[in-house]
C-alpha cells in the first residue's frame, strides 16, 4: 500500500500522519510536548529539543499501523505561513527529518507552511466549504488570524485580512487557565470548569473593524482571579466573550463584502463550547453565514493536513518541488 507520509512540529505538538492515495487518512499521532506545571509556554530551543526526541516515537506507532506500507512522497510543514519572511525553528525538526525520509526511500519531498496545513485538515474534515472563495479564522495560542483563501494548485493563496492587537485567543485562554492552577495548555480544563458557571461574570473584548484584541479581558480575568471571585464563573465568561468577540468579527467581514462560508481552525475552535455558542449567536444574527468547524482532533495541531496537501502536490506533479 503507498501512502503520503506528513510531518509537522510546531511550537507544541510532534504530529505524523499517513494518507492513502484515495486521500484515506491511514494513520495520525500528535504527540503534545511538556511544558512545566506553571509554565505559559517553551522557548524554541526546548521545543526544538522535544521534537527530536519525540519523533522516534510517533514513527514507531507508524511502523506498526502500516508494516507493509510503502511511501510514495513525503511533505512536511517547514514554516508557520506562506510568505517569503516566515520562519520559526521548530519547524526544522520536521522539515529535516522529512527530507532525510525523502532522500533515504528516493520518493518526492514537498514543503508548505503549517496554517495551510490547517486550512487543508479542517476543508478534509468538514467537508466544506466547497467553493473557490472563503474565510478562514485561525485561532490558536499562536495566531489569531482572519484570512481570505483561494484554493490554488497545491496549498491556498492566503491574504491576511484582520487578526489581533495584541494577545491570541489561545494565550487568553492559557494565560486565565494557568493563573487559577490549570495545566498548560489550558483549553480543555478550562472548557471543562466553566461547565458549573452561571454566566454572572463578565469579560469585556473589543472588536475594531476586522481587528480583535484580548489584552484587557486578560486583564481583567486576572484581576477577579486576584479578587477570590469563582473560578468556573471565570471560565464561563472567558468562552462567551470568545464566542461573542468571534461572531461580531465575522459580521464585520462579512458586512465588508467578505465570503459568507467561513472555516474555523485551530485549537480554540476545538472547543464544543465555543462552537455551539458560535453557531446560536451567528444563528439569531445573520442565517446566511455558514460555518464549518475541523474535526476538533484536526482543529488542533496536526499533520493530517500536510500529508493531503502532499498528496495534491503528488498528484499534479510527482515530482520534487
Amino acid at each position: 500500500m503507498k501512502y503520503i507520509l506528513g510531518m509537522d512540529t510546531s511550537c507544541y505538538t510532534t504530529s505524523l500522519a499517513g494518507v492513502g492515495m484515495d486521500g484515506e487518512v491511514l494513520f495520525s499521532r500528535q504527540l503534545l510536548l511538556s511544558v512545566p506545571r506553571g509554565k505559559r509556554g517553551l522557548q524554541q530551543s526546548e521545543a526544538f529539543f522535544q521534537h527530536v526526541k519525540n519523533i522516534p516515537e510517533v514513527t514507531s506507532g507508524l511502523r506498526q499501523a502500516l508494516p507493509g506500507g510503502e511511501i510514495a512522497a513525503v511533505c512536511a510543514s517547514t514554516r508557520p505561513r506562506r510568505s517569503e519572511n516566515s520562519y520559526m525553528p521548530v519547524f526544522l525538526a520536521g522539515y529535516h527529518f522529512g527530507q532525510a525520509v525523502s532522500d533515504l526511500t528516493h520518493t518526492p519531498f514537498y514543503k508548505t507552511s503549517h496554517q495551510e496545513n490547517h486550512i487543508m485538515a479542517g476543508l478534509s474534515s468538514a467537508k466544506g466549504p466547497d467553493s473557490d472563495h472563503f474565510l478562514a479564522l485561525h485561532l490558536s495560542g499562536g495566531t489569531t488570524e482572519m484570512l481570505d483563501v483561494v484554493p490554488i494548485p497545491f496549498g491556498f493563496q492566503i491574504q491576511r485580512v484582520g487578526g489581533t492587537q495584541d494577545l491570541h485567543a489561545g494565550q487568553l485562554v492559557d494565560r486565565i487557565g494557568v493563573a487559577m492552577g490549570l495545566p498548560f495548555p489550558a483549553g480543555p480544563y478550562l472548557e471543562a470548569m466553566s461547565a458549573s458557571g452561571t454566566g454572572s461574570v463578565h469579560l469585556s473584548g473589543s472588536v475594531k473593524g476586522l481587528c480583535v484584541s484580548f489584552s484587557g479581558p486578560e486583564s481583567q480575568g486576572q484581576r477577579l482571579i486576584r479578587e477570590g471571585v469563582s473560578k468556573p464563573e471565570i471560565a464561563c465568561a472567558v468562552y462567551q466573550l470568545l464566542i461573542r468577540t468571534t461572531a461580531n468579527w465575522i459580521l464585520h467581514a462579512v458586512e465588508r463584502g467578505y465570503p459568507e462560508d467561513v472555516l474555523l481552525v485551530g485549537g480554540v475552535s476545538s472547543s464544543s463550547l465555543f462552537r455551539d455558542g458560535l453557531r446560536e449567536r451567528l444563528f439569531h444574527r445573520r442565517k446566511s453565514v455558514r460555518l464549518y468547524f475541523a474535526q476538533p482532533d484536526l482543529s488542533r495541531d496536526n499533520a493530517v493536513g500536510t500529508a493531503l496537501l502532499g498528496l495534491q502536490a503528488y498528484q499534479k506533479s510527482g515530482a520534487v518541488i
